[in-house]
């Protein structure tokens, strides 16, 4: 697959006659553009595919709290086991009784089955922590098991550890298990040890491996979060999605629920567990455990700006048509008074409110919250009537903060015409479009910005993926190569641009309901797709500064009128010109870069090419073959004065970092 692009690399800089085959980019270094954002590119996040409790959150056990609807979710029980509701958490109120039940040989206590099985590796460490007590006084045991139910071994145990709990009231309990195998589909045991007249009560049982992202206790899954700081994303878009508005109003997300102790925090429904009926997971639920504070934390570790999206007062319009389903624009005092008090809880001083518990929470400095996003796909007028009042009161007490609005779910027709100039007349800072769309819409949409009002709101390409034709909608490498065409219009136009995600952003392999999407996982690995290189690459070159690009004598198009090629280019701070250009066409194209207006001895000596390459548009990666598409690097040395000549391969995104 991969001979004829290196056939091609090898080719690099060879001279060769001008011609009517030759493709002219001039490029000029020392010319003025605009500014690019440090937000230009970044990551959306939403719990779908199991994306957070099951994916990015660390937490191994479903139903931890014994607070989904069915209260034994997630979990089988043996033995004397009740369900009780006055637990010590007021939004977590239930927990299990468990007794002994009389006979020496008839054991009592609970399993888990996690999410798509308990998950361990050997000799690797895994902290397992419940609240506890004895209601009768005195003491307890329990044994903590790491079982694999499919062994053909003597035991089913492969590691464990025994509690003993002390007292009538609630305290934590910790202990480390580090097993013996490696087990993907395993299950958490609980044994109530014997004497036989003991009674014990347990809330909040957990398990996470000790060494989660950057150690944090209540953490995120390593590699995961690995790979999201590996992009060095620009702009974190968090909790939605969808399911910023709910089904219902009652269970939109609401995240003054997903800050404090993690224990009092409730579980709300998952919009996602009941919509798709092709694969229905009606375990699928919130958790809340990865909330706002951990959403803030992360932004703050991968270096990447805060974004986050609130209700409006509007549940998703998809499924509510009857007005009386909304908030009434008279009625939002609450809703708005979440945006201020959010604003508060991210940049608020210690002595406030919602400072002090973020304070509280272990992070004293403030987060610098720079944007808020208010609605996520709402359409006709009364999202307008809405979105007002917020803008009014946080332009008010916090004109410092930017103000995200939407141009509804389409990317074009009466809605989005509609919405784009209300946007405008509230003096939106940036209006958020969503586009999943076909192949050709990608093809022909890479001069979508060219001419967009400069004068108004800038643009946040806040959802987008290219949707394979013929229902194809999967991670292959002709729907990553489109998305490279259509971003170079994203960067050539980053004056109205400033922010753009790809979603969604994680599914995991066995729990996705929605593709494609940028990162699958199983309970151990994790791969990223053609689009994630992509983005990544993108993201690793944007650059600080756009520069002009003519191709032929014409600035380039972004449409596939110009022998099949998309190009834009920027110059970094540290003096490096990088362009990005595609090829979507099926013939190599010859290309020569001309240098306009160099000035003697600010000539490039050397140059890095990056080049994501298939020669099967329906290539994908997939977890036991992840490099089947992925990004190849090549520098050489250069001898540069003005022109300089190369093969741009067929059906390939490369980027060219010329160095001084």
């Amino acid at each position: 697959m991969k001979t004829k692009l290196i056939a091609a690399l090898l080719a690099l800089g060879c001279a060769a006659g001008a011609s009517a085959d030759v493709n002219t980019f001039v490029i000029e270094p020392n010319a003025k553009g605009a500014k690019v954002s440090p937000t230009m590119y970044g990551l959306f996040f939403e719990d779908i595919n199991y994306a957070a409790d099951g994916g990015l959150y660390a937490e191994k056990i479903k139903n931890r709290s014994f607070d989904f609807p069915q209260a034994l979710l997630g979990w089988t029980t043996f033995g004397d086991v009740k369900v009780m509701n006055d637990g010590p958490f007021d939004r977590n109120p239930n927990y299990v009784r468990l007794a002994s039940s009389g006979h020496n040989d008839k054991w009592t206590g609970l399993d888990n089955e996690g999410f798509f099985g308990v998950s361990f590796e050997k000799d690797k460490e895994y902290r397992f922590s419940t609240w506890a007590r004895v209601p009768e006084g005195g003491e307890a045991k329990i044994r903590v098991e790491l079982i694999d139910p499919s062994t053909m071994g003597e035991s089913q145990n492969m590691g464990s550890k025994e509690v003993t709990v002390a007292g009538k009231d609630w305290k934590k309990y910790t202990v480390v298990i580090t097993p013996r195998e490696t087990v993907e589909k395993g299950k958490l045991r609980i044994f109530l040890l014997h004497p036989d007249n003991t009674v014990l009560d347990l809330e909040h049982i957990s398990l996470f491996p000790v060494d989660t992202y950057n150690g944090h206790e209540n953490g995120l899954r390593k590699d995961l979060a690995e790979k999201l700081a590996d992009i060095k994303p620009g702009v974190f878009r968090f909790p939605g999605g969808c399911i910023v508005e709910g089904t219902d109003l009652e269970s939109r997300y609401q995240w003054k629920n997903t800050v404090g102790p993690v224990e009092n925090r409730p579980v709300n429904e998952n919009r996602w567990h009941y919509t798709f009926p092709h694969r229905f997971f009606p375990d699928y639920y919130q958790s809340y455990g990865l909330g706002f504070f951990e959403f803030f934390q992360l932004c703050e570790e991968i270096g990447a700006e805060p974004l986050p999206i609130l209700s409006v007062g509007l549940a998703c319009q998809f499924q509510n048509h009857d007005p009386k389903a909304h908030v009434p624009v008279d009625s939002l005092q609450p809703y708005i008074d979440d945006a201020l008090d959010l604003i508060e809880f991210a940049n608020g001083p210690v002595d406030s409110e919602w400072g002090k518990l973020r304070a509280d929470m272990g992070h004293p400095e403030p987060f610098n919250m720079k944007y808020i996003g208010i609605g996520n796909e709402q359409w006709d007028p009364i999202y307008p009537e809405h979105l007002k009042p917020f803008v009014d009161q946080i332009r008010k007490q916090h004109p410092e903060i930017k103000i995200v609005g939407s141009s509804g779910p389409d990317s074009e027709g009466k809605q989005f015409d509609y919405l784009w100039p209300e946007m405008t007349k509230l003096k939106a800072d940036l209006v958020d479009e969503h586009f999943y769309r076909p192949e050709k819409w990608f093809l022909a949409q890479g001069n979508r910005y060219d001419n967009y009002n400069r004068k108004g709101p800038k643009v946040f390409a806040g959802e987008y993926a290219c949707h394979g034709a013929n229902h194809k909608k999967w991670n292959h490498f002709n729907a990553a190569l489109l998305e490279s065409a259509f971003m170079t219009g994203l960067e050539r136009n980053a004056d109205i641009v400033e922010m753009a995600t790809y979603a969604p952003l994680f599914a995991h392999v066995e729990g996705w309901q929605w593709r494609p999407d940028m990162i699958w996982y199983d309970n151990f690995r994790s791969m990223p797709t053609a689009s994630y290189y992509v983005q990544q690459l993108f993201s690793l070159n944007k650059g600080d500064q756009v520069v002009p690009l003519k191709m032929n004598g014409k600035p380039v198009a972004g449409n596939d009128d110009q022998n099949g090629l998309f190009a834009s280019a920027v110059k970094d701070a540290n003096g490096d010109l990088i362009m990005k250009a595609t090829n979507v066409g099926d013939t190599d194209q010859e290309i020569k870069l001309n240098l306009k207006g160099l000035k003697k001895n600010q000539g490039y000596n050397s140059v890095e090419i990056t080049t994501l390459h298939s020669d099967d548009p329906l290539a994908d990666n997939t977890l036991d073959n992840q490099n089947v598409v992925s990004p190849v690097v090549k520098k050489m040395a250069i001898d540069q004065a003005q022109d300089w000549t190369t093969i741009l391969p067929a059906k390939t995104f490369a980027v060219y970092r010329f160095k001084k």
